[in-house]
């Protein structure tokens, strides 16, 4: 894990608590959350102010995170809203609490610049050891104050300054007044600055959990269903009519396609699917041929061909498949057969665009592992598990490959792998290049893979 460590992959972007100052405010929060404190002067955090080494230090990786439910969090800085999620135990988390940060952006930045703000994603679920638990989840409310209370404090004294105004003898209430002055030497003036946080909810129906070895729970679609990573057997009786694992192929790709979850990368507008199916067909082939000793550093489009003939043997059969939708792409080539007991079905689709397209694209990375990119960009838990068992060989190629052509511009990778661009009314006319080949008929009949098969 060094390697990805020092290329800014792995614990990238926290935020850095380095001054007394901050030290003592997070021990506050800490002690106020947790009744625990930190020794240490130096550390990072994430998005939540969740630390590695603090967790360490108390040999409790969910100090702030207790079960895997109603994540408490402690902002020292709104800078933290760039920083990562760690030990995520539910997708929703990080963009609850980023959407948190951005909303209260002002307040946030006053608030901390005196004392630590601390809270919790609150549910009404505390105790998740039964896989029946997770469906009463609903909402999530943000609650939150500075260690000092300072929103409370600010909340009350508008109420007391309402009761002054509203008071005909209220200048004659001299402990009225008294209580004022000195809730305002904590707050400041709260008429002039206003010091308020948000009161914020969220929804929580479509979300993956970490809960049971990896659930993708779907109950706010047209045909609902649970995707267990392990053997869904595990789970018992569930309130869901729809439970499959990720053993069951064919299932999942009928239920992305009876909720249009799903697109081709063939049919996707705004990318070179070429480019992206033959970068597929370049990961697949440094799996294949990893562990067989070959020389992974420095190569060329020469040296992978070299690759892929001799180990030729060695190929899976999605290798093969991706050759053949790549050479249609590119030259026209016959368009392969593919349905979704294919092993490279899964790697032709991308999100479609909808409300839970970093859902989809996080399950279609664990049902696609070998395109490391994708795995590594919308499930790093999964990412980091496998890299831990790949021969040197291909961590050394991988953590290359994803600084080089990820790290410089993680915006326009996205954005060119899963982003969704607007229909225009009157697209420009090309210049001259070579036109695609035509899809075959049958496909807009059928789908891009023809009929899913029932089982």
């Amino acid at each position: 894990m060094n390697r990805l460590i020092r290329a800014g992959l792995m614990f990238g972007n926290l935020f850095h608590v380095h001054s007394p100052a901050l030290v003592e405010r997070y021990n506050r929060a800490l002690h106020h959350l947790t009744g625990q404190r930190t020794k240490l002067s130096d550390f990072y955090v994430d998005i939540s102010g969740y630390s590695p080494e603090v967790g360490d230090e108390l040999g409790d990786p969910l100090y702030l995170n207790h079960k895997g439910v109603n994540r408490q969090f402690i902002l020292l800085s709104v800078d933290q809203r760039t920083a990562p999620l760690l030990n995520t135990q539910f997708s929703t988390s990080k963009a609850i609490l980023q959407e948190f940060i951005a909303e209260n952006e002002a307040a946030l930045f006053a608030l901390t610049a005196k004392d630590a703000v601390a809270g919790e994603l609150v549910n009404s679920v505390y105790d998740v050891s039964d896989p029946k638990r997770l469906f009463d989840i609903r909402r999530i409310t943000i609650d939150a104050d500075t260690t000092g209370g300072t929103v409370k404090d600010a909340s009350k004294l508008a109420e007391m300054v309402d009761q002054f105004r509203d008071t005909d003898d209220g200048w004659y209430d001299d402990v009225l007044i008294a209580e004022m002055i000195s809730l305002a030497g904590k707050t400041g003036d709260v008429v002039r600055n206003p010091v308020k946080l948000k009161s914020m909810s969220f929804d929580q129906r479509n979300f993956w959990t970490a809960h049971f070895g990896g659930l993708y729970v779907f109950q706010d679609v047209e045909h609902p269903a649970v995707i267990a990573s392990e053997s869904k057997e595990d789970l018992g009786d569930i309130p869901m009519e729809y439970v499959f694992d990720t053993s069951q192929r064919n299932r999942i790709a009928q239920f992305f396609r009876l909720n249009g979850l799903t697109e081709t990368i063939l049919e996707a507008r705004g990318i070179k699917s070429a480019a992206i199916l033959r970068q597929k067909l370049d990961f697949v082939l440094i799996d294949a041929v990893a562990g067989q000793g070959a020389d992974l550093s420095d190569l060329s489009r020469g040296d992978l061909r070299r690759l892929a003939r001799q180990h030729a043997d060695k190929l899976p059969p999605e290798f093969h498949t991706l050759g053949q939708l790549v050479n249609w792409a590119e030259n026209g080539g016959a368009f392969p057969s593919i349905d979704s007991d294919d092993p490279v079905y899964f790697y032709t689709l991308r999100a479609a665009d909808t409300p839970d397209a970093e859902l989809v694209n996080m399950l279609l990375a664990q049902l696609a592992p070998k395109d490391i990119r994708q795995l590594f960009i919308c499930h790093k838990d999964l990412f980091y598990e496998t890299y831990a068992g790949w021969p040197e060989a291909k961590k050394a190629y991988v953590a290359d490959f994803l600084e080089r052509e990820y790290q410089v511009d993680k915006a326009g990778v996205r954005d060119a792998l899963f982003g969704h661009e607007p229909a225009l009314e009157a697209p420009p006319l090309p210049r001259k290049r070579k036109k695609p080949p035509p899809v075959p008929d049958r496909i807009a009949a059928v789908g891009p893979w023809g009929a899913v098969k029932r089982r």
